[in-house]
C-alpha cells in the first residue's frame, strides 16, 4: 500500500497514480494534498523538480470526479495559469494522465497555437482548463470561455507571472471567477510582490514549504568563472567539450544573444538547438523533444522560455549571462539534479555582470566557489574591452581564483559597472 492510499483519494485516482509509478508522496505533496482535499486555499513554496504539478493536480482530479453533471458550454470548472506555453504544456500532459480513464475533461490553450482551434475545444466545456493568462483574455474577449462557474483557481509559477508584467492581466481573470472558490498558489521563490498577491488572492491560506526561498538542490555543485564577455563562447566550448556525451542547459540573457550562441556552438561542432520569445511553438517544441531524447546534447535557452522544462537527465547548468533577477538563477539551476541526482551549475561572471553575481549571492545566502579568475573591481569598462590581471589571461586559459569564494577581496567594492535596471519586465507578453 503506497502513501496515496492514506490520503482518502478516490480508488480510481489511486490506482491511476500506482500505474504511473508514483506511490511515494515528494515532502510537497505530501504537505499539500491533504489541505487540498479539505478545500483549504494553499501557498506551496518548494524548489522546481520537487512535485508541485502533483500537489496541486493530484487534489484538482480527485474534487473533480465528486462534481456531478457535465460542465456547461465554453464554461470552466477549474482554471490553472501558467506563465508560459511550455509549462502549461507540461501540466497539461500531467492532469491528462492523473485523469485517464475517467469523465474528466482537461484542456490547455496558449499563444502560439490555432485560437479556432481552441475556440472549437472549449464549446461543450472543460473540467480543468491549463492556461496562459494573455490567451485567456483573448478568448475571453471573444466570449469563447466563461469562468462564472470555475470553483478552483492554481496560480503556478507565479513568481515569474509577476516578472513577466501579467499581475493586471491575473487582476482581469481573477474578478471574474467567482469569490467562493478554492485557490492554490504555488512558487519556486518568495519575492517580495508574492505576499501582495496571496493576500489578493488567498484566503487563510495554509503555508507549505519544503525548501526555504532562494535555496539550491542540495545535490548541485555550483561554481562563478570570471572572464571577459568576449572570451565566454570559448571557455563554454572548452568546458562542453569534456562532457560530449552528456545534457547542458546554457542560459542567455537576450533572444539575439541566445540564438546567436548556439549558431557559434553549432559551427564548433556541437549538437545545439535554442528556445526563445522569437521561436514558434512548433520549432520550440521539437527542440525541446530532440533535447530530451538525447538527440540534441545542447540547449541554449533564455528564462522564459525555459521555464517549466522537466527535464530529468539535465547533468550541467551553464549561466552563460547571469540573470537580472536573482530569484531566476535558482530556477535556472534548478533544471539540473532533479529527482535525487547529482548536477553542477556553472556561472561566467563579466565585468559588468558583478553586481548581479552579489545579488545572487545575497539572495541565496552563500558565496559561490570560484572555479577560476578573480572578481572584478566595480570599475566602469567599455564594452569590448578586457582589464589586465583579471579573467583569463592572453592564453584564453583561467587564471588561478580566489579560494575565498565569489565575494570581492577585502577593500574592493562590489557592484557592477555598468547597472542595468532591476525587477520585472514590463506587460504586454500575451503571446507567452
Amino acid at each position: 500500500m503506497s502513501d496515496f492510499d492514506m490520503m482518502d483519494l478516490p480508488t480510481k485516482l489511486v490506482a491511476r497514480l500506482n500505474a504511473m509509478g508514483l506511490k511515494d508522496p515528494t515532502p510537497i505533496q505530501k504537505q499539500a494534498i491533504p489541505y487540498a482535499l479539505n478545500g483549504r486555499d494553499v501557498m506551496g513554496l518548494a524548489q522546481t523538480g520537487t512535485g508541485k504539478t502533483a500537489a496541486f493536480g493530484v487534489p484538482l482530479v480527485a474534487q473533480m470526479l465528486e462534481l456531478e453533471g457535465r460542465p456547461a458550454p465554453r464554461s470552466v470548472r477549474g482554471l490553472v495559469l501558467a506563465p508560459t506555453r511550455e509549462l502549461a504544456t507540461q501540466i497539461s500532459v500531467n492532469l491528462r494522465a492523473f485523469a485517464e480513464n475517467t469523465p474528466v475533461k482537461v484542456a490547455m490553450v496558449v499563444g502560439g497555437q490555432s485560437i479556432n482551434n481552441q475556440i472549437k475545444r472549449l464549446e461543450r466545456g472543460v473540467d480543468l482548463l491549463v492556461a496562459t493568462p494573455g490567451r485567456l483574455l483573448d478568448l475571453m474577449d471573444r466570449r469563447a470561455v466563461r469562468l462564472e462557474e470555475a470553483v478552483f483557481l492554481v496560480l503556478d509559477e507565479a513568481d515569474q507571472m509577476l516578472d513577466m508584467g501579467f499581475i493586471h492581466d491575473l487582476r482581469k481573470i481573477a474578478s471574474v471567477i467567482p469569490k467562493e472558490r478554492q485557490t492554490m498558489l504555488f512558487s519556486a521563490t518568495m519575492p517580495k510582490q508574492m505576499n501582495e498577491l496571496a493576500q489578493s488572492y488567498l484566503r487563510s491560506p495554509v503555508r507549505v514549504e519544503v525548501s526555504p526561498p532562494g535555496k539550491a538542490a542540495d545535490k548541485v555543485t555550483q561554481e562563478v568563472h570570471f572572464i571577459a564577455k568576449s572570451e565566454k563562447a570559448g571557455l563554454l566550448i572548452e568546458m562542453l567539450d569534456k562532457h560530449r556525451d552528456e545534457r547542458a542547459l546554457v542560459f542567455g540573457r537576450t533572444k539575439h544573444g541566445s540564438e546567436k550562441l548556439m549558431k557559434t556552438l553549432v559551427k564548433a561542432g556541437y549538437a545545439a538547438v535554442s528556445i526563445h520569445g522569437n521561436k514558434s511553438q512548433g520549432q520550440r517544441d521539437r527542440a525541446i523533444a530532440a533535447f530530451k531524447s538525447g538527440e540534441i546534447k545542447v540547449l541554449v535557452a533564455t528564462d522564459v522560455a525555459a521555464r517549466g522544462l522537466d527535464i530529468p537527465d539535465v547533468k550541467h547548468v551553464y549561466n552563460y549571462d547571469l540573470p537580472n533577477v536573482p530569484d531566476n538563477y535558482v530556477h535556472r539551476i534548478g533544471r539540473t539534479a532533479r529527482a535525487g541526482k547529482d548536477g553542477a551549475a556553472i556561472a561566467f561572471c563579466a565585468p559588468d555582470e558583478m553586481g548581479e553575481l552579489k545579488a545572487i549571492q545575497k539572495t541565496m545566502g552563500i558565496s559561490i566557489p570560484v572555479g577560476s579568475g578573480r572578481p572584478w573591481e566595480a570599475i566602469d569598462i567599455p564594452e569590448g574591452t578586457k582589464p589586465k590581471g583579471r579573467g583569463r589571461g592572453r592564453s584564453g586559459r583561467p587564471q588561478g581564483g580566489n579560494a575565498t569564494g565569489g565575494t570581492p577581496p577585502q577593500g574592493k567594492k562590489s557592484g557592477g559597472g555598468r547597472r542595468r535596471r532591476r525587477g520585472g519586465k514590463p506587460g504586454g507578453q500575451r503571446a507567452a
